[in-house]
């Protein structure tokens, strides 16, 4: 039990850090300006693919550097010659244009690189076990994983909350008119946080890429997930996103690992009751109902707090 517990937790906060990576890029650009970008999981998927494509070209650390920037490169792109340009329909327009965005990187990503997995692996120099807990080895590259995560999360903590830089981007957040009128270049500023928005998905893809699956359809399987933690932690609320990510990366981790079920802690139902629902929900084990489990968070979040644990408004 000790071993689970320990395992779980270094893994949860893990999975957690990785998808505050996500969605703390999503948060800031939706803080900024009002958009629930529907591709930001495909630009996660493109820095796996870029990283993958790099690493075999120039090497695994040159990839670390290189693919984040390309994306965030792809990101700028999309906002100045996309969703800047779509503004002035309404944020309808927006959401359709990021909405058909994903599906289109998904299929160039497909007609690529194919669309079973590539073998983009963990680089020799991190590929050891980094300590042993019980009889369980903890492989090196996820505490690499981990602490890429946390620096990130100070360094963007510390920019939007001690910089100059970060001053006007949480100026242009709340009142982009005076910003403008203060000599900054709004429209700018707008491209650039979309673009850092972009690569710190994409970073998130390049470390999470030897890890999990990089195959071209890794952005629908994360991409939902990544809106539970945005709308669980309230909308534009960075701290919220931070603390959902992590209560979700635990909880789904520890779901994971339990095979309990009312059976097993009630005991089995009458044999004379033969097969119905009642008898299968009464087996079912937690984790098979783990992957459900931040979507029921997400609807009592909707229901009791529509705002989020942090959020200052409901939409």
């Amino acid at each position: 039990m000790a071993e689970l517990i320990v395992i779980s937790t270094l893994n949860g906060v893990l999975f957690g850090m990785l998808l505050f990576l996500l969605s703390s890029g999503l948060t800031v650009i939706f803080s900024m300006m009002g958009v629930l970008n529907f591709a930001h999981a495909s630009f996660y998927m493109l820095g796996a693919f870029f990283g993958y494509q790099l690493t075999r070209w120039i090497g695994f650390w040159p990839a670390f550097v290189l693919a984040p920037l390309l994306v965030g490169v792809v990101g700028m792109g999309v906002e100045r010659y996309g969703l800047r340009n779509t503004h002035k329909h309404g944020h309808v327009a927006e959401l359709l244009l990021t909405f058909g965005l994903a599906f289109a990187i998904e299929e160039i990503v497909s007609m690529i690189w194919g669309k079973s997995p590539v073998d983009y692996r963990v680089p020799a120099m991190l590929d050891f076990p980094a300590f042993t807990v019980f009889s369980t080895n903890y492989p090196a590259y996820k505490i690499f994983m981990l602490v890429v995560s946390v620096v990130i999360f100070i360094a963007l903590l510390v920019t939007l909350k001690k910089t100059r830089v970060g001053l006007i981007v949480q100026a242009a957040l709340t009142h982009p008119s005076m910003v403008g009128h203060l000599g900054h270049n709004v429209g700018r500023i707008f491209m650039l946080v979309f673009g850092v928005g972009s690569a710190l998905a994409g970073l998130a893809g390049v470390i999470a890429g030897p890890s999990l699956v990089t195959q071209s359809d890794m952005a629908a399987l994360l991409g939902p997930i990544l809106f539970v933690v945005i709308v669980f932690g309230g909308l534009g609320s960075l701290p919220g996103a931070f603390i959902a990510s992590l209560l979700i990366g635990l909880i789904q981790t520890f779901a994971v690992a339990l095979n309990g079920s009312l059976a097993s802690v009630f005991g089995p139902l009458d044999p004379s009751l033969g097969a119905s629902p009642l008898t299968d929900i009464w087996n079912v084990t937690i984790a098979q109902i783990a992957p459900i489990l931040p979507y029921v968070l997400l609807v009592l979040v909707l229901i009791f707090r529509p705002m989020g644990l942090l959020g200052t408004r409901e939409s």
